[in-house]
C-alpha cells in the first residue's frame, strides 16, 4: 500500500494541492490544482480545464520529476497543520477515463516515490511532539 489509511482518508478530503513541476530550462514552476486519489492504481490524479494546453502538461512531458503537496489548518489554537507531501514521477495522460465533467480528458497522473506526511497519522497527539513521517515507495 502506498498510503496509510490515515493519509488515504485526508487525501478525500481535500480538494486542492500545490503541483510543481519542472520547466524546460530547469527552473521550477508550481500551481494550486485539483486533484484526486486514484484507489486502483496508488495514484494522484490532476486534471483541469484545458489540462492538455498548459504549461505544466508541457513540463511533465519532458521532465517527469515534481512534487505535490496537500496542506491545511486543522487548528489555530493550539496551533495544528497537516501536510502531506508527495515525490515522484509523473506522466501525461492524454484521453483518461474518468476526467471530471466540463474538462478535457488529459490529466496528470503521479506515481509516488517518496511521502512525507506530517499531522495526519497522529490526530490526538501534541502538536509539538509531532514528527515527519518520512518512507520511499517501491
Amino acid at each position: 500500500m502506498t498510503f496509510t489509511a490515515a493519509e488515504t482518508g485526508y487525501l478525500k478530503t481535500q480538494l486542492l494541492g500545490r503541483l510543481a513541476t519542472i520547466q524546460p530550462d530547469g527552473t521550477p514552476q508550481v500551481n494550486p490544482v485539483g486533484f484526486r486519489y486514484n484507489e486502483d492504481l496508488g495514484t494522484i490524479d490532476i486534471g483541469g480545464y484545458h489540462m492538455s494546453a498548459s504549461q505544466k502538461f508541457r513540463n511533465v512531458t519532458g521532465n517527469s520529476r515534481v512534487a505535490f503537496v496537500v496542506d491545511d489548518i486543522v487548528s489555530r489554537q493550539p496551533w495544528r497543520v497537516r501536510c502531506l507531501e508527495i515525490r515522484g514521477a509523473a506522466e501525461a495522460v492524454g484521453g483518461a477515463a474518468g476526467a471530471a465533467a466540463g474538462t478535457d480528458d488529459a490529466i496528470i497522473r503521479i506515481y509516488p516515490r517518496r511521502i512525507i506526511s506530517f499531522g495526519i497519522d497522529e490526530p490526538d497527539r501534541e502538536p509539538h511532539l509531532l514528527t515527519p513521517s518520512k518512507r520511499n515507495v517501491t
